[in-house]
């Protein structure tokens, strides 16, 4: 039987239903407090049977950082799927994102080899990766440089690797990926899918960055041809393209019919950036404009992807295609 965690996440929902496709005996943890009509949402997406297929995942109430509810879920599992993860920017957040990524994951891999799983699947980051340099992409050579400037969530995401690589030298068969910005339909309400969302209810803007984005249903093929291989013990850079945020949110008022996007300068994002800190520092609001992610929308980052294409023969959906599909699929759900 097949274990995935992050089961209810953007990753794992598509994973489960590509899995249920292939006929696999999946069980998927979820937490008490887990919205599982997200997944149901993915699978009418797929299929108008999606109730009879959700129906055949073996839902289990556990946390990853919960070693007592986690190891109920292992029993009688062979394949591993890590796909849980949490994901912030803010420095406050620091010790839960310790405690999720780095913790969580030395409690998968330690229980996957307390039992005897065959084979895990890690979903990572391009986060965990170094810098390349001037005017070269980075790719799974591109070795993590302790003295920059991490983000929190890179660093603990490093965290989870490092555990990763040390259960497969005890003996666990690992692969990893390490995917860009996921692009994929269901959840409209962060992530990339703000960016959909945003994009068909408002005129859009562009920050002169540049970022790799990836299909989600690339993803999700990726790790299962991986998990099916004879490949252990090496991780892949998951980018279909590296795109401008010009191009990707030119190309997103396309399909929509809206107008084109407006550029905005570094110093307004730094303003909008003040005011996200007053407005949570003084009425308790979410902060949606922290610095680092203004860093992040400026930062020119691409990526190689030819470590997998080469490997594998795999071969990366255009990305026109996937923003037609995601953005598709964002207006059946409006």
């Amino acid at each position: 039987m097949i274990l995935v965690t992050g089961g209810t996440g953007l990753v794992g929902s598509h994973l489960l239903y590509f899995l249920l496709k292939e006929n696999k005996s999946v069980r998927a943890i979820h937490r008490a407090s887990s919205d599982l009509d997200s997944v149901k949402r993915v699978f009418r997406y797929y299929s108008d049977a999606s109730e009879e297929i959700f129906d055949k995942i073996e839902w289990v109430v556990a946390d990853i950082t919960d070693v007592p509810t986690l190891e109920r879920a292992f029993e009688g599992i062979t394949m591993v799927y890590h796909a849980a993860a949490y994901i912030n920017f803010n420095p406050k957040k620091y010790q839960a994102l310790k405690k999720a990524n780095i913790e969580g994951t030395a409690n998968v891999v330690n229980l996957s080899l307390a039992y005897g799983v065959t084979k895990l699947c890690h979903v990572s980051s391009v986060a965990t990766l170094g810098k390349a340099e001037a005017n070269a992409l980075t790719s799974e050579s591109t070795d993590w440089n302790p003295e920059a400037n991490n983000s929190l969530y890179g660093i603990t995401k490093y965290g989870a690797e490092m555990e990763v690589w040390r259960a497969s030298q005890e003996g666990l068969n690992v692969v990893m990926i390490n995917p860009a910005v996921i692009l994929g339909a269901g959840y409209w309400k962060n992530g990339s899918g703000s960016l959909i969302k945003r994009a068909a209810t408002k005129r859009g803007y562009y920050t002169s960055g540049r970022m790799g984005f990836v299909d989600v249903q690339d993803v999700v093929r990726a790790m299962i041809t991986l998990m099916q291989s004879d490949i252990n013990n090496q991780r892949y850079v998951l980018v279909g393209a590296n795109m401008s945020y010009q191009k990707l949110q030119t190309a997103l008022a396309s399909h929509f019919k809206k107008k084109s996007p407006k550029s905005l300068s570094r110093s307004a994002m730094l303003w909008l950036n003040r005011i996200d800190w007053f407005s949570h520092t003084f009425f308790g609001s979410k902060r949606r404009m922290q610095k680092r992610m203004v860093d992040f929308l400026f930062a020119e980052a691409a990526f190689d992807s030819t470590k997998i294409i080469n490997e594998i023969g795999f071969v990366f959906t255009p990305i026109e295609t996937t923003l037609e599909r995601v953005a598709e699929r964002y207006s059946m759900s409006s």
